[in-house]
């Protein structure tokens, strides 16, 4: 397939949509065709998912899980893969590996299953690359202040079993994942992404800004949604400086700044063995987890 697919991830607070951003920019400025998005809410039925999954009353776990793969589903179908398909680069804040954490790990559904499912909702799409920002469960409550969604507003167990899962995910794949210090300053950050993204951009086949069908306006729009939709907090830590005009500085920072990222096809579903163990709950677990 055509296209580039990069997707974010990370708690809450980790600084993804301040990244997502910052990327977005350097490629178009650089004239590439670029298509901003989020899960949930990339589409106008995953608004409504949205406003069901956060801002709703109690949602039963596998109940959530299939809300979370209904909106992965139609939003693959209908702005990912025809974005690809005409070549644009298409970055998404968050996307299965987030249900894998949240819904699998955290809420002690089979994550197996879990990935299985978005796997069949997507028809086995995965990004070429997913950026993980890792931040200390405690700072990512400290910069996010005092908003919060329903999934934000679990306690400090439940976000420390979705970092923990994240990091799994991300040793279980590195020829996927690139691993970020969400620690780093916004500047540096944003240089160890370009540097993970600008071989791929040789790799695929990407169209330029020519042609584009979305208009600057609705990219802009989309992007106060994802900002307001990721309380990232980052104007209280790290770098201030202006992190939208990247150049090729990443070129210079060798291979020690960021984890080697390698193409892969995303075409074929995942082998049960990537799901690592330990996040896998025994089914005494997962059934009172159920109950609960």
């Amino acid at each position: 397939m055509a296209g580039l697919f990069v997707t974010f991830e990370g708690g809450d607070g980790a600084g993804k949509s301040t990244q997502v951003a910052a990327l977005a920019n350097e490629l178009e400025r650089r004239g590439y065709d670029v298509v901003i998005s989020r899960e949930p809410g990339g589409t106008e039925l995953g608004q409504a998912i949205r406003e069901l999954l956060l801002h709703g009353s109690d949602v039963a776990p596998r109940a959530e899980a299939l809300l979370f793969a209904a909106d992965r589903a139609h939003h693959v179908a209908s702005k990912i893969r025809p974005a690809l398909e005409r070549g644009a680069v298409v970055i998404s804040d968050r996307y299965l590996d987030s249900s894998v954490a949240y819904q699998g790990a955290a809420r002690a559904l089979n994550p197996y299953e879990v990935r299985e499912l978005s796997l069949w909702a997507t028809n086995g799409l995965l990004p070429r690359l997913t950026v993980l920002l890792d931040l200390p469960v405690e700072q990512g409550f400290d910069r996010r202040g005092g908003n919060h969604d329903r999934m934000e507003s679990e306690g400090e167990d439940f976000q420390r079993r979705v970092r923990q899962s994240f990091l799994a995910l991300a040793e279980a794949e590195p020829q996927r994942f690139l691993v970020v210090d969400g620690r780093l300053a916004i500047a540096d950050i944003s240089t160890h992404i370009w540097a993970a993204v600008q071989p791929l951009l040789d790799e695929s086949q990407l169209s330029k800004r020519e042609g584009a069908s979305q208009s600057a306006s609705s990219q802009s729009a989309l992007r106060e949604e994802v900002d307001l939709g990721d309380s990232d907090g980052m104007g209280s830590s790290g770098d201030s400086g202006d992190s939208s005009n990247l150049g090729d500085a990443s070129e210079t920072t060798g291979e020690a700044a960021v984890r080697e990222t390698v193409a892969c096809e995303a075409t074929s579903f995942i082998p049960k063995q990537l799901i690592p163990k330990q996040l896998i709950p025994k089914q005494s677990e997962q059934r009172e987890s159920e109950v609960r």
